[in-house]
Parts: C-alpha cells; sequence; structure tokens
C-alpha cells in the first residue's frame, strides 16, 4: 500500500503580509453577510469522543459542511462573499450594505443591472457560484475539469448556470474562465485561485470562508475547548486551507495551535513546495486524478500559498485510500460518537489523523507534532456526498481498501 508523504516546514519565514487577508473583522463582515441570508445556519460540530479516546487524544472535533445552505458543502461561502465584496465596489457601496434582501430586490436590478460571473470548478465552489448568482439575479458560467461527473454537473445545471464539462484539467479551466470572463461586457471572474493582478476577489473568497472558521471556534469555546491544539485542513489551491490557517493564526496570535495541511497526492503542489523548501511555490501538471476531485488542483493560490509557508507545521501528500479510510471512519464511527457524511474530499483528514496516531510508520511525525492525549484536534469535512454513487461505491462497497 502506497504510503502518507509528509515533510515538516523548514521554510525561511518571510514578512507575512498576507496574513491580514484573514483579519478578524474582515471575517466578521463575511460571517455578518452570511447571516442576512434565510438558508444561513450554523453547521454542526461533530464531536467524537469515543473516536478520540480509540486514537489517543484528548479530544477530536469535525466541522460538518454537509449542512451548509443546503448544498453539501462549504464552497458557496467564499463564492457568495465575493460577490457581494465586487457588487459593493462596483457599486461604491460598503458590503455591510449587501444584505440578502436588499441583493433579492428590484431596487437592486434597477440599480446594478445583472452581471455574468465566471468559474471553473470539480462541483462544489461553481454549484455555489451558480446557487448564489440564481438567488441575486445574476448569471453564472461554470466550466468543469475533465472526468468530472455527471451529478455534480447536474447539480449546478439546476442553479441555471451555463455549465459545461471541458477536455482539460482544473488548472486549464481556469484559464478559460478567465479568458471569457475578460471578453464578455460585465463579465467577472470568481475563482479561489490567486495569481499575479488577481488578488482581491480571491482574498475575498479566503474570507467567506473564515466564516466557518469562525463557527468552529465559537462551537469549541461551548464544549469548553478555549483552542485547538492542532489543525487539520485540507487544500487543492491552498485557498481553504490559507483561510482557516491565517484566522487561526490571528484569533490566537500568541498561542496558535499546530496546523497541518493534507492534499491529494495526484495533485500535491503545496507539499512539494515544503519540500524544495526554498519559500517558493511549486506546481504540478498533468491530468491530477485523484477521488479527492476538490482537491485536484497543481497551482497554488499565492495568497494562500504566503500564509501556509508561514504557519503551517507540517506539509502531507496523501494516496486515495486515506481519504476512502476517513470515509469510513465517520460514517460508521465509535458507538456512542455521530455519525459524519463525508465525501473524498472532505473525509482525508479523519484517514491522515487516524493513521498518524495508530500507525508507527508515522511516529516520528506524531511526536515532531506533539499529538497525544492532552491534544484537540479541529478537522473540517469540507463535503457530503457530493457523488453519490462514488460514495456508496468505497463507503458500502469497500473501494480502496486499506489492508
Amino acid at each position: 500500500m502506497e504510503k502518507i508523504k509528509w515533510i515538516l516546514n523548514q521554510m525561511p519565514k518571510n514578512e507575512d503580509k498576507n496574513l491580514a487577508v484573514m483579519a478578524l473583522d474582515n471575517v466578521n463582515q463575511a460571517r455578518k453577510f452570511h447571516r442576512s441570508f434565510p438558508q444561513y445556519s450554523v453547521t454542526p460540530l461533530a464531536k467524537l469522543d469515543g473516536m478520540a479516546g480509540q486514537l489517543g487524544l484528548g479530544g477530536l472535533f469535525v466541522k460538518d459542511e454537509s449542512y451548509r445552505f443546503g448544498l453539501n458543502a462549504f464552497k458557496v461561502l467564499g463564492g457568495s462573499f465575493a460577490m457581494a465584496k465586487y457588487i459593493a465596489k462596483e457599486m461604491g457601496k460598503d458590503v455591510s450594505e449587501m444584505t440578502y434582501d436588499y441583493l433579492t430586490s428590484k431596487k437592486f436590478r434597477d440599480d446594478f443591472g445583472q452581471a455574468t460571473f465566471f468559474t471553473a470548478t470539480d462541483g462544489n465552489h461553481g454549484r455555489g457560484v451558480a446557487w448564489a448568482a440564481n438567488k441575486l439575479g445574476q448569471k453564472a458560467v461554470v466550466h468543469m475539469p475533465k472526468g468530472s461527473t455527471q451529478t455534480r454537473f447536474d447539480n449546478i445545471a439546476k442553479e441555471g448556470a451555463s455549465v459545461t464539462i471541458e477536455e482539460l484539467n482544473y488548472d486549464d479551466c481556469v484559464r478559460l474562465a478567465a479568458k471569457e470572463a475578460a471578453e464578455t461586457p460585465h463579465g467577472v471572474i470568481v475563482q479561489d485561485t490567486a495569481w499575479d493582478g488577481y488578488e482581491e476577489i480571491p482574498s475575498w473568497i479566503m474570507q467567506g470562508y473564515g466564516s466557518m472558521a469562525g463557527e468552529a471556534a465559537e462551537q469549541l469555546r461551548e464544549v469548553e475547548v478555549n483552542r485547538p491544539t492542532h489543525v487539520f485542513v485540507q487544500a487543492g489551491v491552498g485557498s481553504l486551507a490559507g483561510g482557516v490557517v491565517g484566522y487561526f493564526a490571528n484569533l490566537y496570535p500568541n498561542n496558535p495551535p499546530k496546523f497541518i495541511v493534507m492534499e491529494a497526492g495526484a495533485a500535491d503542489c503545496l507539499y512539494k513546495g515544503a519540500e524544495a523548501g526554498d519559500g517558493e511555490p511549486r506546481i504540478v501538471g498533468g491530468d491530477l486524478q485523484t477521488i479527492m476531485a476538490g482537491l485536484a488542483c497543481g497551482e497554488p493560490n499565492t495568497i494562500g500559498w504566503d500564509i501556509l509557508r508561514n504557519h503551517v507545521s507540517a506539509f502531507i501528500s496523501c494516496p486515495d485510500w486515506v481519504s476512502a479510510k476517513g470515509m469510513r471512519m465517520l460514517a460508521a464511527p465509535v458507538k456512542g460518537d455521530p455519525s459524519v457524511i463525508s465525501g473524498e474530499s472532505g473525509a482525508v483528514g479523519m484517514g491522515v489523523i487516524s493513521s498518524i496516531m495508530t500507525d508507527d510508520t508515522y511516529k516520528e511525525l506524531r511526536e515532531a507534532l506533539e499529538l497525544d492525549n492532552s491534544s484537540q484536534v479541529l478537522m473540517f469535512s469540507t463535503e457530503g456526498d457530493t457523488d453519490p454513487d462514488k460514495y456508496k461505491k468505497i463507503v458500502w462497497g469497500g473501494e480502496y481498501p486499506t489492508v
């Protein structure tokens, strides 16, 4: 069985200027915006006491994003807030005026008109952008990479977006969406990856993701965990990871948790950057084939990368079996613990944590991270069964076994 690869972060730190993107005031703006939606509710934080005991941890908490806005994934938090910030800027208004009631009103359509929001997606981000555009009376154009499933395509199409599956990988779909947006009147690309000259909208998307991290911090306090000792977060381009790490680094500036970032082995650009060790990002090309479709991104978000290189303790590159193992463990947990329906990109943290704690192949990593029976560990299940057929094959059918 292919091993998990890991590396401790030895990269030189820089001035850390992008940490300010995730300042608490910015995240609070996003949370206020999301709370204005009638569909908003705080997603559950599953407390897995039995699992923690079996693994030798003090506590294990899983933020369950399968309940987010009825969309089965967290991504809508970023796309919707970025759209609100973009509209506010275009209108010369503050985002605090961009409430759901205003954005869905006739007055807003009269004041603003209609923009076309372009994006590339494996499914969840595009569905979130399409859903928000639909609710706000805007247009959406979504391009999906080759290998995207019909279920994810249909979920986007039913929100009224124009959707295509291209014979391109994810990163090339991003380039296509950017080109079309530039050629379209009132067109704008809403992408959760940043590159030189395209940084404002990705930073707003990351702030939107901060809503999820802010909820989790409050939920931990409610169960008398004043701060997690370890935060495990998965990464595609690194926007979610940068958002979560940036938020908690700002929340606990003097005593931050240890941050561990996990990627699909087929698209481990952040791991390769850490391995190179010079602080510069690295790119992974090719088809990026992995069951973790939401993590199949080979080119890092430059803002996210900058935050991660300064604050992450370890970078981990995961074969597909790690995610499959995590999906099964969350679906059928220790007696007394709640079950979490977690998809391929959502469950990788569970697979990683269990492997580190129970397999002495990773003893050196366990000791380096100081993971033990006093650790309070937070992870994010970022999607539910967004591909129900694949979910059943893995969880019920035993695809990608671990022995």
